[in-house]
């Protein structure tokens, strides 16, 4: 089996402080070494019919389903939760083995500078 991915997609309660709630999860993520990598982003381009009104996804990818699980515990991943959570006026989460169709090309050879 392959990475394991954890998808969330959310709503922001009004007046939620989103920048705050973006620089905590980039803390966490960095913090916990059990995550191999974390991509976010907000929409600016889906119609309202089509987004029904969520406007910021977060992808965490992790080497096996068990780093997945340890992360659930973790002691930051438990008190960032509350934080989290309490901004969330709606959510969606969807975690799943990952399937490669297309992986990302190697990055270019490194140069040294003469």
């Amino acid at each position: 089996m392959g990475e394991f991915k954890h998808l969330v997609i959310v709503k922001f309660k009004e007046g939620s402080q989103v920048e705050e709630i973006l620089k905590g999860m980039e803390k966490l993520v960095a913090d916990v070494d059990l995550v191999k990598s974390f991509e976010w982003g907000q929409d600016l381009e889906g119609p309202e019919m089509l987004t029904q009104g969520f406007t910021h996804s977060f992808s965490m990818t992790f080497d096996k389903k068990e780093d997945y699980i340890a992360f659930q515990t973790h002691p930051n991943h438990v008190e960032y939760s509350a934080t989290f959570s309490a901004a969330i006026l709606n959510i969606v989460v969807l975690t799943f083995p990952s399937v490669t169709l297309k992986p990302l090309p190697p990055p270019p050879p490194a140069t040294t500078a003469a």
